[in-house]
């Protein structure tokens, strides 16, 4: 598989997921439970922070293709 075929795939798949975890937010509130609602959101946050890297990685990835070719 080619690069950019691999950054393309990865990033649907990360997008998918950021959308999955955001999608998770607005139901947090259904648990009813302090504790549980809290661990919840620090588990979303990670993921949340987790995904920003691998899009900051993809990024600068393609970055270094484009100024090799300069």
């Amino acid at each position: 598989m080619e690069r950019d075929v691999a950054i393309q795939k990865i990033r649907e798949q990360v997008n998918q997921i950021a959308a999955n975890v955001t999608a998770i937010h607005p139901l947090v509130p259904g648990m009813t439970h302090g504790p549980t609602q809290t661990e919840i959101l620090k588990a979303l946050f990670e993921l949340t922070k987790n995904v920003e890297v691998i899009k900051k990685q993809l990024l600068k990835l393609e970055k270094g293709d484009e100024s090799a070719l300069l």
